[in-house]
């Protein structure tokens, strides 16, 4: 049985969240509320939620201020953003801040759920991109820890995967090897360690990928700056 959804309304006005909270769970989902912005911050903060719907206008912390911090913890959170203000100024430093979309009070309650259910599907689709990478002839399946190149099947293991995806995160810059030591295996920054491990997993990941492990195209080694991947 699919799970349902589950889904955060902050709002403080008690007539809108009680209206939200009933269409939501008519539709299917397993819905929390706060009701202020300290409560909706915390809330917000745990993981939890498939779709945060978040008022502006809250006692205490405002909603752009929640969907920044949820931004520095989690890009990909969808959020949609419920305002009564509706000037292209304010719309915009939503969207800046990191909002999937807006819906200026009054709204459509229909047109609303459309809404949730549109930025639900585009979330999933980049979920789903995300699992796979591609890199020249060789494709990639990140969740099932396997690919291919060509026809020669590939196999990896957990921690050449999240090797791959720590890259992928930060493709547009060299990672360090001290700085996958310590997002990767989990090493404390500030010990002194001498060890190869690092150097290993990415000759490793190389012969997995490249055609000339020697020369290569994807895997790359940035002097004096780490390792940086190269993606099509």
């Amino acid at each position: 049985m699919e799970r349902k959804l589950n889904l955060l309304i902050v709002e403080d006005e008690p007539a809108i969240r009680t209206g939200l909270v009933d269409v939501f769970v008519f539709h299917g989902f397993e819905v929390e509320f706060a009701e202020d912005g300290n409560t909706g911050l915390t809330k917000a903060l745990s993981g939890r939620f498939d779709m945060i719907l978040l008022d502006i206008m809250l006692p205490g912390i405002d909603g752009y201020e929640i969907c920044r911090r949820i931004r520095e913890q989690d890009r990909d959170q969808p959020i949609i953003m419920l305002t009564a203000k509706s000037s292209d100024e304010e719309i915009i430093q939503g969207l800046t801040l990191g909002a999937d979309d807006y819906v200026a009070k009054p709204f459509s309650v229909a047109q609303l759920v459309l809404r949730v259910q549109s930025v639900l599907r585009r979330s999933r689709a980049l979920q789903e991109q995300q699992n796979r990478l591609q890199l020249g002839d060789t494709s990639i399946d990140l969740e099932n820890l396997n690919g291919c190149c060509g026809d020669r099947p590939l196999a990896f293991t957990r921690r050449e995967i999240e090797v791959l995806q720590y890259l992928l995160a930060h493709s547009e810059r060299p990672v360090p090897r001290e700085e996958l030591l310590n997002k990767v295996w989990g090493y404390d920054r500030t010990m002194d360690i001498e060890t190869r491990t690092v150097d290993i997993h990415i000759a490793k990941l190389r012969r997995k990928l490249e055609m000339d492990p020697k020369h290569p195209k994807h895997l790359v080694t940035v002097r004096g700056a780490g390792y940086r991947l190269v993606v099509d």
